[in-house]
């Protein structure tokens, strides 16, 4: 089935496309995955082969975009493309990711960039602003996603009330995890109930990158951080993260790279 004609955007393939297609119209698609960083920029990624990866990548593309995750390149998955390309509310490339946070590795960057995109389109991360202050917390939190799991053994935590750990081994269980490093008995529960997975049950989970991301986006929305990235108030986003300000120059200096790499360069703010 032939797709209505391309209006001024790059080229796009003009066909539906599926699983075990081949051709140049698939390398346009690829191509255009590797743009918008769902696909890694490197050899092999174009390769006209609509194959598992590419199915993959397009199915995480989908479920930044709210459409159905079926892997088939329709005509709204093309006006999906389309916006994006365009500006209307792109996701983070690889490029600006690996600029953000150098340490991280491009094949890490890759396998982590759809489920960090598809999560900060869940949590409304959706402007320079929003974004510069969540990739920079998580850029401190998780040594520039280098750890999903915290390295200490967690016996810190141990019969901490105020986090919940109120069972012998609680400490350990619930310690930080993920790239916002969820930590305590309490935020597993509520972090589970909110995306609808037994983390209290099945902590580990919240160090898988599908999981550990929605993580860090539930709980920076849920913790009205959203509105403080909007006002440029980043000591008081550090402070409801950390209960303090700890890593305060790490935090502030991977804050103002991303800025300057989103475009969106502004003074900090301490409230």
């Amino acid at each position: 089935m032939e797709l209505s004609p391309e209006r001024g955007s790059l080229s796009l393939p003009r066909e539906e496309l599926r699983l075990g297609a081949q051709g140049a119209a698939v390398k346009l698609l690829q191509r255009a995955l590797v743009e918008l960083g769902f696909l890694p920029s490197q050899p092999g990624s174009v390769d006209g082969d609509f194959g598992p990866k590419t199915k993959a990548a397009l199915e995480a593309f989908q479920a930044t975009e709210k459409l159905p995750r079926d892997g088939a390149y329709t005509q709204k998955a093309r006006e999906a493309f389309e916006r994006r390309r365009s500006g209307g509310g792109g996701g983070l490339s690889m490029a600006q990711l690996c600029t953000i946070m150098p340490r991280l590795k491009p094949d890490k960057a890759a396998q982590y960039l759809p489920f960090l995109n598809a999560a900060m389109n869940e949590a409304e991360i959706n402007t320079s602003l929003r974004r510069a202050a969540f990739l920079a917390q998580l850029a401190h939190e998780s040594a520039q996603l280098r750890f999903f799991e915290e390295l200490a053994s967690g016996e810190a935590y141990e019969g901490r009330r105020d986090l919940g750990n109120t069972q012998k081994g609680d400490g350990v269980r619930y310690k930080g995890r993920g790239p916002i490093q969820l930590t305590g008995r309490n935020n597993y529960r509520k972090a589970g109930l909110a995306l609808g997975l037994d983390l209290e049950g099945f902590p580990q989970r919240a160090a898988d990158p599908d999981v550990g991301f929605r993580v860090a986006g539930w709980f920076w929305k849920s913790n009205g951080l959203n509105p403080l990235a909007d006002a440029g108030c980043f000591d008081a986003i550090t402070r409801r993260i950390n209960g303090g300000y700890n890593g305060k120059a790490d935090r502030d200096a991977h804050y103002r790279g991303a800025l300057q790499v989103l475009g969106d360069g502004q003074p900090l703010k301490s409230v």
